[in-house]
Parts: C-alpha cells; structure tokens; sequence
C-alpha cells in the first residue's frame, strides 16, 4: 500500500528546536485524554488550540477558523517560524512527549489521511534509537529535525523503549493546492489515494479493535462495514 508516510522536504534546526522547547518545558504538560490508548506517560501541551490556552490539547478536525494560537507560541520564534512554511490552514499544533518505558498502544484515527483533505505532520525533536514508530505495521525511522506525513487512518503505535524523552511537535493541517505541490515532490501517489484501500484480515481486526475502544455512533458504523467484509 502507498502512501502510509512521506518524508517531507524540509529539514530543520535540531539547536533551534531544542531552544524553543526550553521554553515549552517551563509550561505544564497535560497527560493525554485517551488514557485508554497508551501505558506509561504520554502527555501535551498546546501551541495552537481551539481556545487559545495551552492545557486543550483535544485534537478533533474542524475545518472552521476557531482555533487560535497560544500565548506559548508566541515565546517560540523558531515553531511559528517552522508554523509559518506550510502555506495551508492549521488546526491544532501541539508538543507529544512520550515518555520512556510507554507505549502509545495500536489504533487508528478517523478523517487523518490525506485523501480525507486533512494531513498531520511530525517533526521529533527529542528521540532515541530505541522509539519504534510502526503505521500499517511498517517501521517509520524519524530522526530529530527532520517532518514526516502518516496516514494515521491506518492502524498506528508507538514505543518509546529508551531512556529519553520522545517529543514531537505536531501540526495538523488542511490540504490545499500548495500542499498537494509539496507532496508531490515527496512522492505521494495521487493516483493511488483514489482507490479503495485494501486491508488483510489481520488489519482489519485491529482496526475493529480500535474502533469499537471509541463508543461512538460513527465508530460503531465503521465496526460494522469492516465485520461485514471478514
């Protein structure tokens, strides 16, 4: 299956972003809310929100102009410039710090494929051989300033088996024509995006799995259509 991940023609400042989240780490950190999904810790803090404030770390696609940046941002020159060079609208942008020991467990999101005109991209700014960062079963190796795209409608987890923290900074964006141009140039397969997926059996029940964790009448449809197709 193409298009699972990309990396993104950009490489960035692993000193800068280093600095700015100097100043991040001075903020509180907020567990994450789906405690369900992860062992260990895992928690957030906000640059960009649907309130403006750093602790609504909730990241559901809106497609409005509600969400607002923080006044954390405003203190990190380099993220709002790294922010500032994808040419698109933005939703919620946010710092994930995995910690080490945890796992994000195995799931999928719904509506975060580029097909979907939404797309998340990650930039890790602290991380350790030993993070293991499977989509689709597939090991994607991110290392520090480098940006990365995952489909993350697929089945997805993370282990962060080493002795450091994991931190990515997080930007979810909406597709739009300067997109499409920079994804292009990553290699995305434009043809490929408009044909059904096909999934194995295996997949298909740990996305069943996943689903039926989320309690929720779209969740439910899903469950639905994939047990229809075993």
């Amino acid at each position: 299956m193409e298009n699972i991940f990309l990396k993104i023609p950009f490489l960035f400042s692993q000193t800068q972003l280093l600095e700015d989240l100097q100043v991040c780490k001075s903020k509180l950190f907020i567990p994450h809310y789906n405690t369900k999904n992860y062992s260990g810790e895992w928690k957030s803090i906000a640059l960009r929100s649907l309130t403006g404030e750093t602790d609504q770390i909730y990241a559901h696609s809106a497609y409005t102009n509600s969400y607002k940046n923080t006044t954390l941002l405003d203190n990190c020159s380099y993220f709002k410039e790294i922010i500032s060079l994808f040419e698109c609208k933005k939703e919620s942008i946010r710092l994930l710090n995995l910690s080490p020991n945890s796992q994000i467990k195995e799931h999928t999101d719904l509506n975060l494929g580029y097909e979907d005109g939404f797309f998340r991209i990650h930039i890790p700014i602290t991380t350790n051989p030993n993070v293991l960062f499977y989509i689709n079963n597939t090991l994607v190796s991110m290392a520090a300033g480098e940006c990365w795209y995952g489909n993350f409608n697929l089945p997805h987890r993370v282990e962060n088996n080493g002795l450091t923290d994991r931190i990515h900074l997080v930007i979810d964006c909406i597709r739009n024509t300067w997109s499409d141009s920079l994804f292009t140039k990553a290699g995305y397969n434009f043809e490929e995006e408009n044909k059904p997926p096909v999934y194995n059996k295996e997949t298909k029940l740990k996305m069943i799995e996943a689903l039926e964790r989320m309690h929720t009448e779209t969740s439910r449809k899903l469950v639905q259509q994939l047990k229809s197709e075993l």
